[in-house]
Formats: structure tokens, sequence, C-alpha cells
């Protein structure tokens, strides 16, 4: 049987399954064979050969992998010898969310899209409540996938969340890591105390005026949560009231929780933009669909995101204390949306740690954090010009 066709175990977490919620798994529309079904109408779209399957880890865990090679490559074997492309998506995200680049980026070497553990298509089992476990537990995760696929080395490009596991595993298998690049990376700076007066180190910080009292009165509740419990709590309706304040607190958590902590409905209703980005494959809520599905289902990843976060969604472990330990021969490129909540600053304390490094920062116009979907062509033609100064 094709491994494509048999679904992932999935693994109860404590940290929900014991609570008062339990019933919601009766009541969300969604399943892995719903998610299954939106994916392949989106890979659907790739015309390169594509290679779908489980990854399976010495721990039984497996890891939902694509690997696209270009068929119309006439000497397969000089593309082969190309160190390969391996991608790591951000948080709440999935495979899918490449579809705009995964095509363009296997025209000369192959690549390699992965869900990464507790997310999307892949297991979903507990996480540690402890930070460096939880962060040990995906970076593990990771090199485990590469043994088994049999990779020697590669290109790792990480976005957002995956940015920063990527990091920290070039930093633990430098080896391994041809080049590393971070696209519009989350959690390297330490915590802003002030809105007045950031970090000397450089800060994150949402472009947008400070949230009301009540705002942040309501994100410290849902910090008592798991970051995507609402998509769960919405069911089927994933609605909103329509007022004022629903829109300022709906807007503040897409933004912060890249699109992903509601509904269907509300991604529609209030970010909208976020449909447009793939509007001229889909003229539908394929990607809409797939969003809600890759994060309705049994929480896991998100659990793991949550122990390493702080309120509001700093790290607590911020990378920019650890990125001296990548070694200086490692090449690191750093790409940000000019218009996206994460600034480049952070990118620039990069360069400035790694001095003597081959290290550097580009923006990209016209995007915002989701880069590889707002501005594809351009992110397309750097990551690709990236990976041909590697070989």
């Amino acid at each position: 049987m094709d491994p494509a066709t048999t679904a992932a175990p999935i693994h109860d977490c404590d940290a929900e399954s014991s609570s008062v919620w339990n019933w919601w798994p009766s009541w969300r529309p969604t399943s892995m064979s719903l998610l299954k079904t939106t994916e392949s109408k989106i890979l659907a779209c790739i015309q390169n050969d594509l290679w779908a399957r489980f990854v399976t880890l010495p721990n039984q865990d497996r890891i939902w992998t694509l690997t696209l090679t270009n068929k119309a490559v006439q000497k397969p074997v000089e593309q082969a010898a190309k160190t390969p492309l391996v991608m790591v998506h951000g948080f709440g995200g999935g495979v899918g969310l490449w579809i705009r680049n995964l095509e363009a980026l296997s025209r000369s070497r192959p690549v390699y899209a992965f869900d990464l553990l507790g997310f999307g298509r892949s297991s979903r089992p507990p996480f540690p409540s402890d930070a460096a476990n939880a962060e040990e537990q995906f970076v593990n995760s990771i090199e485990q996938w590469r043994q088994s696929v049999g990779l020697e080395n590669m290109i790792l490009l990480g976005h957002s969340l995956g940015g920063y596991l990527a990091t920290s595993y070039a930093i633990q298998y430098p080896s391994r890591v041809s080049h590393l690049i971070l696209v519009d990376p989350w959690g390297f700076p330490e915590r802003q105390q002030t809105p007045e007066a950031p970090s000397a180190q450089g800060a994150e910080v949402v472009r947008r005026p400070s949230a009301p009292r009540w705002v942040k009165a309501i994100a410290s509740v849902v910090s008592l949560f798991n970051p995507l419990a609402v998509i769960r709590a919405a069911g089927p309706w994933g609605k909103m009231p329509d007022s004022p304040s629903n829109h300022a607190l709906s807007h503040m958590c897409l933004d912060s929780l890249p699109v992903t902590a509601s509904g269907p409905g509300l991604v529609n209703r209030f970010r909208p933009d976020f449909k447009r980005k793939f509007e001229d494959l889909f003229d539908d809520d394929t990607m809409t669909q797939y969003i809600y599905h890759c994060n309705a289902q049994t929480p896991s990843g998100e659990v793991g995101f949550r122990a390493m976060t702080e309120s509001l969604g700093w790290a607590k472990r911020p990378m920019l204390n650890r990125i001296h330990l990548l070694p200086p021969s490692m090449p690191v490129t750093m790409l940000y949306g000019a218009r996206s909540w994460v600034d480049s600053s952070s990118g620039d304390r990069v360069v400035q740690i790694r001095s003597d490094a081959l290290s550097k920062v580009v923006l990209i116009n016209d995007a915002s954090h989701h880069v590889y979907a707002d501005q594809p062509e351009e992110f397309n033609r750097v990551v690709e010009s990236i990976c041909n100064s590697t070989d």
C-alpha cells in the first residue's frame, strides 16, 4: 500500500484531552482525511516530479514529506549532485503553503518540504512543558528525519517558527547545513520591556499602535490555553459577532499567530488578504480550508510552541543569545518582508554578532510576514540565487 494513503498516528495530548473541552472533537468539522483531500488539491498544481510520503522515525513518529525533482532535466544525475534545499514551514503551517515556490525552486536541485512534528499531517505526540526540552524534541525530529531520508547535507530554509528551529538545528548539527536561510524568523530578540525602550540587541516589533488594556487583558486569558484552541472552539461556524472590538482583537491575534488562530470563516472574514495570496491558483476557499484542517486537529506542535513562548509570543530562549554558536564558516541569509510585523533589526543584529562571518539581510519589497506567498517570484529568485551560490 502507498504510505501516503495511511493516516499518521495521532497521540492524544494531555494538555487538552484531560480538560473540560474534550468534547470539541465531536463537533469540529475536520479530520486527517479532509486534510489529505484538501492538500491533494493544492499539490495537484505541481508539474515537476513529486514524491509524497511519510518518513518513519526511529520512535515510530512519522513526518509527512514532499520531494520534488525537475522531470525536464535531461541529466537527472547532475541535479542529484546539487545540494538539496530543505524547507521548514512556520507555526500552524504545512507543506501546502509552499505551493508558489516548490515548482520554481526544484528546477535545478532536489527540494524537500515536510510538516514539522506536531503539525499538518505529521504525527502529533505529546510535548514537554519545558522550553528547552520542547525545542529539543523538534530539533531531534528534524535530525532523525534527515537520517531517515539519507541527506548528507542541505541548504536549510525556515520560515517564522521554522526559522527558529532551523537555527537551533544548525547550531547542533553544523556539518549538515551548507547555507542557512531564515525567512522572517520568529523568536530572535529578547522580550521588549517597554514600547519606548527596545532592547539594545534589537527587537521584533508589531508595527501598529500599542494594544488597548482590554485587548492585553484578553490576551492574558488566551495565553492560558494552547495557541490554536480557538480554532477548535469555532467548530463548524468559525464566526464572531461583527463589532469594532472583535475586529481589533481578531486582527491582533491573526497577525501575531500567522492567520491560524481562527476557523476558516474567521480567516476569510478578517484576513481576506491571505486568500488573495493564492487566488490565481484557487477561486474557492481551498487555502483557508487547508489552514483550518491543519490546525483543528488534536493539539501537539502548538503545545511545544506554547512551552517555548512567553506572553504575547516572545521566545523564552531568544535566538540572538545563541547565534554566535553558529560556525563562522556557515553562510546565513535572512529574508524579511518590508511590510512584515517582524522587524529586520534582528537580522541586522545577527550580522553585527557574526561580523567575521558570511551573513546578510535581504528585504523583499511589498511583502508581509508570508514573504513566500506575497512576492513569490522575487522570493524564488532570491532563494534560487542563494542556492546557486552554494553549488
